[in-house]
């Protein structure tokens, strides 16, 4: 149903559907890896009991500033994705995006995501020009650093501290924790994203925490998978939670156990379904907190 909405809106101009592919809006799995731990931070931070508003505003914002990261991240790799199978045909590397157009298109996602921090607290807005800091930074970090899924993990993970700012106007130890949690996750999946495009990326050049853990990248990403749980488990204890959101925690336990097993056997596709299957542990885990209340 979704895709078919996508390209309807398609058909309404000959070139929506390379925007949309630039967005990435047809691929959505960014949309649940970054919605769901925002959401739970978001029911975590107002016990329980958030205003519909936020709901909506970090919901929206989500999608906004994932499609906005998109945009930047194929403006930085424009001149590499044309070597990479997975990624030759994209917009900005096929030539059928300018890199005018994609700026200005950035630029619209950033103002409307900026409207919407508007509706919430000075706080929170001082906040959003962090998100866009890093956001905009994790793109040219392949270039500079071994590990640039930590820059991803930050900026993924900077709408948790938004959601704290939102609904007290402060940042408690709770949500530094989830940020971390968050942050070690966020590095897991995306390592595994990375080990698909390895080989490509050794010939170009390109840096990724896929090619720094080497052989061990299996054990590296379920030990931080492992520690992400620990900070959450700490989290639920520290708030009080009940006890669905501990089956929520065994849940994604065994999603992470399921990618350890099914990636034995290295296989690209196989690396590239296990950061798919990553989806399916945030929104447990979310499940989990939302009953847990």
């Amino acid at each position: 149903m979704y895709l078919n909405l996508l390209q309807r809106c398609a058909r309404l101009h000959p070139r929506a559907w390379d925007f949309i592919q630039l967005m990435r809006l047809d691929r959505p799995i960014g949309i649940y890896l970054l919605l769901w731990p925002t959401l739970t931070a978001v029911w975590i931070a107002s016990q329980g009991q958030p205003q519909l508003s936020h709901v909506l505003i970090f919901a929206l914002g989500v999608v906004l500033m994932r499609s906005a990261g998109c945009v930047i991240n194929d403006f930085a790799d424009r001149n590499f994705d044309g070597h990479v199978q997975r990624t030759r045909d994209r917009p900005l590397a096929a030539g059928r995006i300018r890199s005018k157009e994609a700026w200005i298109l950035f630029a619209i996602l950033l103002t409307l995501s900026f409207a919407l921090v508007l509706l919430t607290n000075a706080t929170t807005v001082g906040l959003s020009f962090g998100a866009v800091a890093v956001a905009s930074l994790y793109p040219f970090m392949k270039r500079y650093t071994q590990c640039p899924q930590l820059v991803l993990g930050a900026a993924y993970s900077w709408g948790i501290l938004m959601a704290f700012t939102a609904a007290n106007e402060r940042l408690p130890a709770t949500a530094w924790v989830l940020y971390l949690a968050n942050l070690l996750w966020t590095v897991a999946y995306d390592t595994y994203y990375a080990m698909t495009d390895r080989e490509d990326d050794l010939k170009i050049g390109i840096k990724s925490s896929a090619i720094l853990f080497g052989r061990a990248d299996r054990m590296i990403i379920l030990l931080l998978q492992l520690l992400s749980l620990l900070c959450l488990l700490g989290v639920g204890l520290h708030v009080g939670l009940g006890g669905a959101f501990y089956l929520g925690l065994l849940g994604a336990l065994a999603c992470f156990a399921w990618e350890f097993y099914d990636t034995r056997i290295p296989d690209p596709q196989r690396y590239f379904q296990a950061f798919l299957h990553n989806h399916w542990a945030g929104l447990v885990v979310f499940l989990g907190t939302l009953f847990a209340y």
